[in-house]
């Protein structure tokens, strides 16, 4: 029994000590911006283990020399109430938990319907539901600034952990500055300024409303996108989060 409270006692010990880490490395970000995120190491590890050359294109721009084009739109487009939350939005998280639900629903109802249409055949693999998320902006930094992209209870508890010391730690301007520097917007291009000047050879200061709404409809799959610059999904999202800008609050 005594070992058994002797083992508990060190793995709590390991978690505040980690978490006092986490407290260190945020209370840095005030000041200092991250040289990288665990999400930019893995994919810098990916491409080294690959077949191609390291591709890696970044640029720290401050808040100010970002277009606010691209904040509002980044804003509609991803986390439309990010001035008013906590750093969860536990209204958007149950809608998502509500259309997970449903998706799943839906999808176990069309693998029966297919597997009693051919009773005799071999089994029909069940499809997977597409999952939504309703992360806020603050938990997908704190996601792919600190942690692992493995999806268990025990990481999305951190990640809650992670997002309220986001949220105290720093102001969102600072969140958000942090974000549009280190967020993926294609293959080996992270930030606002590489996105820019990868796809208008331009400035993210100099970002029109047109390009700025592009650039955030990305995000969700900025790989895929990437290479489907023609996407009729892509020009019509488009239009819908350049409508929405306007209503979007900056902090």
């Amino acid at each position: 029994m005594k070992a058994l409270l002797r083992w508990l006692a060190l793995v709590v010990l390991a978690l505040l000590a980690l978490q006092l880490l986490f407290i260190g490395r945020i209370a840095t970000m005030a000041v200092l911006g991250p040289e990288s995120t665990t999400f930019q190491r893995s994919e810098a590890w990916a491409q080294i283990t690959g077949p191609g050359p390291l591709r890696w294109r970044q640029q720290w721009v401050p808040y100010a020399q970002i277009s606010d084009h691209l904040k509002r739109a980044v804003i509609a487009s991803e986390d439309d109430s990010f001035t008013q939350h906590d750093g969860i939005d536990w209204n958007a998280l149950e809608k998502a938990w509500e259309r997970n639900a449903l998706a799943e629903a839906q999808a176990a109802k069309a693998h029966a319907r297919a597997q009693a249409r051919s009773p005799d055949a071999a089994p029909i693999p069940a499809p997977t539901a597409k999952v939504r998320g309703g992360s806020t902006i603050t938990q997908q930094l704190a996601k792919n600034l600190l942690l692992s992209s493995e999806r268990t209870l025990l990481r999305k508890g951190q990640e809650f952990v992670l997002t309220l010391l986001l949220e105290q730690l720093l102001s969102k301007q600072r969140i958000l500055e942090i974000y549009l520097n280190n967020v993926e917007w294609g293959e080996g291009v992270f930030g606002a300024e590489a996105a820019a000047q990868h796809y208008f050879s331009k400035s993210a200061a100099r970002l029109s409303p047109t390009e700025a709404a592009r650039l955030a409809v990305m995000l969700p799959a900025p790989k895929r996108f990437e290479k489907m610059p023609g996407s009729a999904y892509l020009a019509g999202r488009t239009r819908v989060i350049a409508a929405r800008m306007r209503n979007a609050q900056l902090p």
